[in-house]
């Protein structure tokens, strides 16, 4: 039942008393004080990425197509030049000081093989991987599909190497083998790892034809963290991008989606045809094949766009710098906002905004909000978390009958919907007349 009116008057002049005594009066409605950190210090920015050089890009591809032309003109599963092309990646990463290993699998009545490099250092609690995949179809040399991703990958790792680099998670570059054929390698792999090796894979990402002829720009949306990664990259350098609908769930980003883990990547097209919109944007020919030699004879180093594998190259390796050496908030640690904002008696609502940042992925399942408002009469009081894409959670109906004073609790959300990172906000509204308050203080903890 509501206060009486005697009540009501002694509690406003509490409140008034407490305002004459503060330091500082509240903030105005709607103005939140800057964020502050309650137990780490903000996380340091990603170290830049260098220039992917196009020239050692396109050398890789001459290696793979010399390979294909001295062994039945492919590099197939099961064929001596599939092998052979292992060695040669495998031979660049050991004398670049990767730990390198070679796993084998059985399909198609052939040994087949992955190759696996990890850069010393890092969180392996939090290993990044990136990866392509080695093989060819049996028509041809496959040097677009997938000798570019798999040279972009290579001279990744090895640009690794070269800055000596000291990342913040583990790094971790993988070639697969029997793509082709179902995605065999890296099916092998991921359903081999022990189920705790398995959840230390922070993310992976893939690059499977990504210097088509008639190139399109294409980024896999599978996680939302991730493709702002190359989203951004692209839009640093004027391009436009689109998602990646054609190969979706067709290439080795699949066999680790399907496992739980995030994934990204990067496409430039196939089979599909070009629209005259997308010439438009990206140049090229409307009306023709992103790659008219797409699992053909003719996919040969005449068939590469070098200012397609160039920008991707450079996107691959902006991803693995601003992911590998970016410095994240462990679980646990707290975002808070002290700033006071004042709620307005039965008036429209008010946000406090706590800014997170330096995390990958997405919020918890149990995120924790915990909110201190004081108000006198706190069944006036309506109150939702809203994410960074404006998604509302309920925290607080108001009630008639809830005659207490303040809001000092905390709240768990399954946030696991909305990434982690961007602006969240404590929304609050009085709905009822007579009583006055405030958001002294709430945070986020992770």
């Amino acid at each position: 039942m509501r206060l009486s009116a005697s009540r009501r008057t002694l509690a406003a002049a509490s409140i008034a008393l407490a305002g004459l005594l503060a330091t500082a009066v509240p903030a105005a409605a709607g103005v939140s004080a800057a964020p502050a950190t309650a137990t780490a210090a903000a996380p340091t920015a990603a170290a830049a990425a260098p220039d992917i050089p196009l020239a050692s890009v396109k050398g890789h591809l001459t290696q793979f197509q010399s390979i294909a032309a001295a062994n039945g003109g492919n590099r197939a599963h099961g064929r001596t030049g599939y092998k052979a092309s292992i060695d040669y990646v495998k031979a660049k990463l050991d004398a670049a000081g990767y730990t390198t290993a070679v796993q084998q699998f059985t399909t198609a009545g052939a040994i087949g093989y992955n190759l696996v490099a990890d850069w010393p250092g890092g969180d392996e609690g939090q290993v990044l991987m990136a990866g392509a995949h080695l093989d060819s179809v049996a028509s041809g040399a496959g040097i677009n599909d997938n000798g570019s991703g798999s040279a972009a990958v290579l001279e990744t790792a090895l640009a690794v190497s070269r800055a000596g680099l000291r990342p913040t998670r583990h790094l971790r570059f993988a070639w697969w083998g029997a793509e082709e054929l179902g995605l065999v390698g890296s099916k092998h792999y991921v359903g081999n790892l022990p189920g705790a090796d398995r959840a230390k894979i922070s993310a992976y990402l893939n690059f499977d034809m990504i210097g088509s002829p008639n190139a399109g720009y294409f980024v896999y949306d599978d996680d939302a963290a991730l493709e702002k990664v190359f989203k951004d990259y692209f839009t640093g350098i004027g391009v436009s991008t689109e998602i990646e609908t054609e190969g979706d769930g067709r290439s080795d980003h699949a066999s680790f989606k399907n496992a739980g883990i995030r994934v990204g990547g990067l496409f430039t097209g196939a089979g599909r045809v070009k629209t005259a919109a997308q010439a438009q944007k990206w140049g090229g020919t409307a009306g023709q094949s992103f790659d008219r030699c797409y699992h053909s004879a003719c996919d040969n180093t005449t068939n590469i766009n070098d200012t397609a594998l160039d920008r991707n190259s450079d996107a691959a390796a902006h991803a693995v710098w601003t992911l590998g050496t970016a410095v994240t908030v462990p679980p646990g640690e707290a975002y808070e906002n002290t700033g006071d904002v004042t709620v307005p008696d039965n008036g429209p609502a008010v946000t406090s905004t706590v800014e997170v940042a330096g995390r990958t992925g997405n919020a918890p399942a149990a995120l924790a909000v915990g909110v201190d408002i004081k108000h006198t009469w706190r069944g006036d009081l309506v109150v939702d978390l809203v994410a960074p894409d404006g998604t509302a959670y309920r925290l607080k109906n108001s009630s008639a009958n809830d005659s207490a004073d303040n809001v000092v609790t905390a709240y768990t959300v399954n946030a696991s919907g909305e990434p982690a990172n961007g602006a969240w906000k404590l929304r609050v509204q009085d709905v009822a007349a007579q009583d006055t308050g405030y958001i002294d203080s709430w945070k986020l903890t992770f």
